[in-house]
């Protein structure tokens, strides 16, 4: 059984993929709560509370269905990540980044933009990790965002066109000192 702190969190974050950020009154975002005001306003004192509380519950959701269960394959790693957003991708954000439209929607907002970069930081982070490429962060997070902000426009070959861009980075990885493991 979910709790209500949970419950709410995955309520807002549908109600905010299907209506937007500047479209869902209090009582649309209750309503997909699935709890009272007076519970809503316990958990999410404020309509910005409720914005991070979404996108915080959605960071979770994506961090664990691109890294869980991530085989451990170095050389491998990459391709499985990108397919793995794809799919989020197509199943879970058609449209695009809901980070991004957030940030869009309140761009004055610093705690959301602080939440973008945190967001995308630790998937570029996460990604360079599991791949052994710690040094290429900047062009793991930029084939990233390239996938995602062109998933609207380009569907899967964005995804087939971040493959190729990660084969490269994978094709010129340093070479092993002699000797080493």
């Amino acid at each position: 059984m979910m709790d209500t702190a949970t419950k709410i969190a995955a309520g807002l974050e549908q109600a905010f993929v299907t209506h937007g950020f500047a479209e869902p009154n209090v009582e649309t975002l209750r309503s997909a709560a699935g709890v009272s005001l007076r519970t809503l306003y316990k958990y999410t004192p404020s309509r910005d509370d409720m914005v991070l509380t979404a996108l915080e519950f959605r960071h979770l959701r994506y961090l664990d269905r691109v890294f869980g269960g991530l085989p451990g394959d170095e050389r491998t790693a990459l391709g499985a990540i990108i397919d793995r957003i794809a799919d989020w991708m197509a199943t879970e954000a058609p449209h695009g980044c809901l980070f991004h439209a957030a940030v869009a929607a309140a761009p004055q907002d610093h705690r959301l933009m602080d939440l973008l970069k945190r967001h995308k930081s630790e998937i570029a982070e996460r990604a360079a990790r599991a791949a052994r490429l710690e040094n290429k962060v900047t062009d793991i997070a930029f084939i990233f965002e390239g996938l995602t902000q062109s998933w609207p426009l380009l569907g899967p070959a964005a995804a087939d066109s971040a493959c190729r861009l990660a084969e490269c980075l994978q094709y010129h990885r340093p070479e092993p000192a002699e000797g080493g493991s």
